[in-house]
């Protein structure tokens, strides 16, 4: 049901020192929040991600990459990122833990791809070859491929264990371009996905480079995209104030048996598909009252989080798309969700400067 942030009554509304949770009283509550590590950086935070074990946080703002324990709140590691023009700023927009945790890849307006070595805190290596800002990187569930969306308008797939690095630049946007903002990657890495300020959601095969469909139902750019933990769903956030969920499992099954015929797939030149089936909207989630800027999900597809230049965190039931909660505190937009793999924290980067994890336990209920 339909959620306004209107008066509520006290025992739907908990406030910390700074912050507040105001609890959707159409719904049963089955969640608490609490705020559990503050980090304050020296400039706008754009992004966020956890490790896969959910030991650190990674954040990305001017000029460095920051890890954090989420334990203790220790920062344990700070990734500096050299400029051709030191007077110049160097946001760092995206980050990312590979799956053992060992490389932070991080993606930064100088069009650069950083892979660092977190135990020695230096770069391992460095892919080159987008022309403009890299806003968005994913990797493969086994380490292998690195997704990346920038604003020259390309996603590319670079293959690590190759060391001529294979790229796969894929540019079909049939007959309108625009930046990419957000690309995720399937978790058997046969689809990537691709959010861009046309509105539309594309999705492409890995193998091929063949674009499969074109998701159509936002009436604003797409800033976040990200698969569920089956790969049968994806879930979208836009400048339409909307979050939306789309059912990919003709798609994700299509992907698989095509896996088992080629058991050794090959990057190749995108092709384009005249004959793609329609996949509608399955589930929107409506409540944001700016644009929506970034959306998570838990693995077990339990929850989704979703963070938007209304200064507010939605928590939001996936099984019916009601809103289980809105977390107020960050005096400016909320640009980076992430929630950790390991379950029972959240994290945001805001443009008020700050990081934060919050914790958000099953309330025990009693029959």
């Amino acid at each position: 049901e339909d959620f306004t942030l209107q008066p509520v009554a006290s025992e739907y509304r908990k406030e910390g020192w700074d912050w507040v949770v105001l609890y959707n009283p159409n719904v049963k509550k089955t969640l608490d929040i609490n705020l559990v590590h503050t980090f304050v950086h020296a400039s706008v935070v754009s992004c966020v991600h956890f490790s896969a074990d959910g030991r650190y946080l990674a954040t990305g703002c001017d000029r460095t990459a920051q890890i954090f324990n989420t334990m203790t709140g220790e920062k344990v590691c700070v990734l500096v990122h050299d400029s051709v023009v030191e007077q110049e700023d160097l946001y760092i927009r995206c980050v990312r833990f590979s799956p053992d945790g060992k490389l932070l890849a991080t993606g930064a307006e100088d069009a650069r791809i950083r892979i660092w070595d977190i135990a020695k805190g230096r770069i391992q290596q460095v892919l080159d070859g987008h022309q403009r800002e890299v806003y968005s990187l994913d990797f493969s569930r086994d380490g292998r491929l690195i997704i990346s969306g920038s604003c020259d308008k390309t996603i590319r797939i670079w293959d690590l264990y190759d060391k001529f690095h294979k790229v796969l630049s894929i540019s079909d946007y049939d007959s309108q371009r625009s930046d990419v903002w957000s690309v995720t990657v399937s978790p058997d890495a046969t689809l990537v996905a691709a959010g861009s300020l046309d509105t539309v959601v594309h999705i492409w095969d890995v193998a091929s480079g063949a674009l499969l469909e074109r998701l159509q139902g936002h009436k604003g750019g797409i800033y976040s995209v990200v698969f569920t933990s089956d790969g049968k769903g994806l879930v979208s956030g836009s400048l339409d104030k909307s979050v939306k969920y789309w059912d990919v499992s003709v798609l994700a099954a299509g992907s698989a048996k095509s896996k088992l015929k080629d058991a050794t797939p090959t990057l190749s030149e995108p092709s384009s598909s005249s004959d793609r089936s329609v996949i509608p909207c399955t589930m929107d989630f409506v409540g944001h009252k700016d644009y929506v800027l970034s959306v998570s999900v838990i693995p077990d597809s339990r929850w989704v989080a979703s963070g938007s230049k209304d200064c507010c965190l939605h928590f939001w039931d996936p099984r019916n798309a009601s809103l289980q909660f809105v977390l107020e505190g960050h005096k400016n937009s909320v640009i980076s969700v992430d929630l950790s793999p390991m379950g029972g924290l959240v994290a945001t980067g805001s443009g008020d400067y700050l990081a934060r994890i919050c914790a958000y336990p099953l309330l025990t209920l009693t029959v």
